[in-house]
């Protein structure tokens, strides 16, 4: 029996049509008429004004926050329960990054901990210039109250959103709000160009900014002329081509993983001690990934249920390690924790590509339920 990968790229026909069809029209680099398609489908997906194809969502933060001219050891805070890759590029700018604990009932950055770090650095005389905050596992993070937090500190807001592309928060999709917001594209996301990211904002100046630092930050002249550092992170006509396919198909990604959540819901509704990720109210979550929770006492912890899938060919992987506990953070500043830290002990990420068929959603169940019952 083949082993289920955790998520796995849902590609097809349509992709090798357009893929081929950018490599036949001589466009495979960083520019062309596939750029610019697929980022205009972007903007009209998700309703945000302008963006730039990157080649990664972490490429699409750092670009943001390089824009800000945080001067070193500037404070930008961040959630503790995220992926690296949206925090990294704190420390690319030789910012310090602060951590803040989640709530409990979204797993998004909690703005009250946030006013309370706040507070803290401007005690300190060090006040917190940015805000990232993260878009966990396909749900929005409650943007609204965090920027106001932030506006009340003077702080400017740059949303992760790299897990959350099709993701909706207050009756839109996720970024408008956000000075800018950073999606993903990578090979395990709803979407992806193979690997790449989109820098998106509703600020024309501020993304044609972003487009000129991505493209080496080179001047409008024929021979290659820079007045100042830029990077090599445009995303490729190849990739943008394989884009627009899957832009094309997004919302049928999205509800087929929500469907995958529903079926694990509800084939595992009856065993103890297993709860599932919520979705907060007025937004739609993808379900990236599928999220169960153990409560202690049980027949397994997290670890020993995960140790029983993989045995029996099923990739599932622990919730984000929180950020305050990792090695390299080891003396970073964090607001709160407990709550970050019981979702990672107690956290387990099911498969939950778009392209899994129920026979396997149901062989999965079944495993589950005879390790817990």
């Amino acid at each position: 029996m083949s082993r289920v990968p955790l998520s796995t790229p849902d590609i097809g026909s349509r992709e090798r049509e357009l893929i081929v069809q950018a490599f036949d029209d001589g466009y495979v680099g960083p520019l062309g008429p596939y750029l610019e398609r697929f980022e205009a489908q972007f903007c009209a997906y998700t309703g945000m004004q302008h963006a730039v194809a990157v080649s990664s969502g972490t490429a699409a933060l750092h670009l943001a926050l390089h824009m800000l001219g945080l001067e070193p050891g500037a404070r930008v805070a961040a959630p503790t329960l995220t992926f690296i890759g949206g925090v990294a590029p704190i420390r690319y700018v030789g910012a310090e990054p602060v951590f803040i604990d989640c709530e409990p009932d979204s797993w998004g950055m909690d703005p009250a901990r946030l006013d309370e770090a706040c507070v803290m650095a401007a005690r300190e005389g060090r006040p917190i210039r940015a805000v990232v905050p993260a878009d966990l596992y396909g749900q929005a993070c409650d943007l609204h109250a965090i920027r106001a937090v932030a506006e009340a500190h003077g702080a400017v807001v740059v949303l992760d959103a790299a897990e959350s592309v099709g993701s909706h928060y207050m009756g839109r999709h996720v970024g408008p709000g956000a000075s800018c917001a950073a999606f993903s594209f990578n090979g395990n996301k709803i979407i992806t160009t193979g690997g790449g990211g989109m820098l998106a904002s509703d600020d024309g100046d501020l993304i044609a900014r972003a487009r000129k630092l991505a493209t080496a930050a080179r001047e409008p002249a024929v021979h290659y002329e820079h007045a100042e550092v830029g990077f090599n992170y445009r995303l490729s006509s190849l990739s943008a081509a394989l884009g627009i396919a899957q832009l094309e198909g997004i919302e049928g990604k999205v509800a087929r993983r929500r469907a995958i959540f529903e079926r694990y819901r509800t084939r595992l509704a009856d065993v103890p001690g297993l709860s599932f990720a919520p979705e907060a109210e007025g937004r739609r979550h993808t379900r990236w990934l599928s999220v169960v929770l153990l409560e202690p006492g049980g027949r397994l912890d997290r670890e020993g249920l995960r140790l029983v899938l993989d045995a029996a060919g099923i990739e599932a992987r622990p919730v984000w390690k929180p950020m305050h506990l990792q090695p390299v953070f080891a003396r970073a500043i964090v607001a709160g924790g407990t709550t970050a830290q019981d979702l990672f002990d107690r956290g387990l990420c099911l498969p939950s590509g778009s392209d899994l068929d129920d026979l396997t959603i149901d062989r999965i169940c079944d495993a589950i339920r005879t390790a817990l019952i």
